[in-house]
């Protein structure tokens, strides 16, 4: 049976731009669009020329190779003529290999927002798909609001979507934009539109996540009959965001319901790619991943439980899914105060570090591991510190330097110009083959200060840290008060594009800081010799 072509439209550079504290630069945009561009996404929306500097500036040129590039605007304004509307004009000018009108669909929004009647509406429509045609632009129509609309006047609602399909729209996307919809909603109205005139094949849908249902509405669309899925990365977008492509496009491939009757233009090559993808485009963002992202998460193929893990390792499908390697993921047996010698061994192997089942040394290090839970530490969101932990216990660790002592000091003062100020002042003593160097250096505050302090002199490893950057830094209180245990995860990263995780507990917030910048040191020193870090460089 040969199987339906269905198309993938990405809106994460002009719907995705709405999402309070985004605001994508000219650079930003061109390195997303070739992230999509290469992964073989069929439409790239790249914003809204004319509206703002950045996105005319974006569509001085094209920005696709495979992708169509699209530019997005209102359709002319009613009463005005398709000549003298500049909006229009800025579309048609752009360097865009297609146009996405937004159109008002719900008649409340045609009186209300737009202030023109009914068929001046239909006419706007109308008049703006055939110039972007006659421009020899693909043209597609966002019917805004369409499902509302449906629900409270059915015949205009349908007559916009008419309308446009008739004046040569290659798609009519059905917009959830206030994202009530619901599934079952979703999939009678896209069957009634295809009863009354037009074809699924020229039908998209456009759904964003306000009751968290915007991945399934969007499903619910393809199984009723649209061909084109509009979403953005990691389900970026306005309030609560929009559908995820990075959960649909595994979806329809790895899924029977859909891979058996539909295909897209995402190869199975490149859909390895879709977790680096992901985390590519949150690295951009400045912002940490989303563990239980579906599917490209870093807890999506994680197992905590002992009994879990036996049966994984006897066999994976007991509980997966699909098979991690297929959207580029990996299988995560955790270590923690849940976990037996199953979830031990299976951790450990992936590190290269092979112990025997009844080696008395794999007991001794599961007891302290889950002593040290008990005190505070969590070893399943510090992978590194885990090794190191697994390493000394089972073979030992090479004494790269010792930490004879340190302190820190806060001085709060009022500075020559009378400003108030707070510094923070650390120092180090380290011993290095048998010298002792101590260090001092000031920081933005104490974990700063002591961070640049160990780092400043560590004799002939002191050329191997230099790569080695702190990525971002978690406190938690464990317990309360002032007095309480807290626990440190420190993120770290080098040039190589490796990560891994280091945790700290003590009673004093700076302590438990430097036990984990300590650990992230040597850690980086055992990774540089190949003695650690295969977890990491995955």
């Amino acid at each position: 049976m040969t199987k339906q072509r269905l198309f993938l439209f990405d809106t994460t550079l002009r719907d995705g731009q709405q999402t309070p504290g985004i605001d994508f630069s000219v650079e930003d945009k061109i390195a997303i669009a070739k992230l999509l561009d290469e992964f073989g996404i069929d439409y790239v929306e790249g914003g809204y020329p004319g509206a703002n500097p950045t996105d005319t500036a974006f569509f001085q040129q094209k920005r696709t190779e495979s992708a169509k590039f699209v530019a997005f605007g209102m359709t002319k304004r009613a009463g005005v003529s398709a000549s003298n509307d500049p909006g229009l004009a800025a579309l048609v000018q752009s360097k865009s290999d297609a146009i996405c009108f937004v159109a008002k669909s719900w008649d409340y929004h045609v009186r209300v927002a737009l202030g023109c009647t009914n068929e001046e509406n239909l006419e706007s429509i109308k008049t703006s798909v055939e110039t972007a045609a006659a421009a020899g632009k693909e043209a597609m129509v966002d019917c805004e609001h369409f499902f509302d609309g449906f629900k409270a006047n059915p015949e205009y609602a349908l007559a916009c979507a008419k309308t446009a399909y008739a004046a040569g729209a290659r798609w009519v996307v059905l917009c959830d934009t206030n994202g009530g919809t619901q599934p079952s909603e979703v999939s009678a109205i896209v069957e009634k539109v295809i009863a009354g005139g037009i074809p699924g094949d020229h039908l998209g849908i456009h759904a964003h996540d306000d009751t968290g249902q915007a991945v399934a509405n969007s499903l619910a669309a393809v199984e009723a009959g649209v061909r084109q899925i509009q979403g953005t990365l990691n389900g970026i977008g306005e309030r609560c965001g929009n559908a995820n492509l990075i959960s649909i496009v595994p979806t329809l491939a790895l899924k029977p319901a859909f891979a058996d009757r539909f295909e897209t233009g995402i190869s199975a090559e490149a859909l390895t790619g879709i977790s680096r993808l992901s985390r590519a485009f949150d690295e951009l963002l400045n912002r940490a991943p989303e563990p239980q992202a579906p599917y490209v998460g870093s807890s999506a193929f994680a197992t905590k439980a002992g009994i879990h893990a036996s049966a994984l390792a006897k066999e994976p499908a007991t509980y997966e899914h699909v098979e991690p390697q297929a959207v580029g993921n990996r299988r995560r047996v955790m270590v923690s105060d849940q976990g037996g010698k199953a979830n031990f061994l299976a951790e450990l192997k992936r590190r290269g570090i092979e112990v025997p089942k009844d080696d008395h040394r794999l007991d001794a290090l599961i007891a302290v591991v889950k002593e040290r839970e008990a005190e505070g530490y969590a070893y399943e969101g510090a992978d590194a510190s885990f090794e190191l932990l697994a390493r000394n216990m089972l073979h030992g660790l090479p004494k790269f330097f010792t930490v004879t002592s340190f302190r820190c000091m806060v001085e709060r003062r009022f500075d020559a110009n009378g400003n108030l100020k707070t510094v923070s002042e650390a120092i180090v003593k380290v011993e290095v083959d048998g010298e002792e160097k101590m260090s001092v250096a000031e920081g933005h505050g104490p974990v700063n200060a002591l961070d640049i302090a160990l780092r400043k002199d560590l004799g002939k490893y002191q050329s191997e840290i230099v790569d080695l950057e702190l990525a971002d830094f978690k406190v938690r209180i464990l317990n309360g008060g002032t007095e309480a245990i807290t626990r440190v995860l420190i993120e770290s990263h080098d040039t190589t594009g490796a990560r891994w995780w280091t945790v700290g507990v003590s009673e004093n917030i700076i302590d438990a800081s430097f036990q984990a910048l300590m650990d992230s040191i040597v850690y980086k020193l055992m990774k540089n010799r190949e003695m650690a870090g295969l977890v990491a460089a995955e």
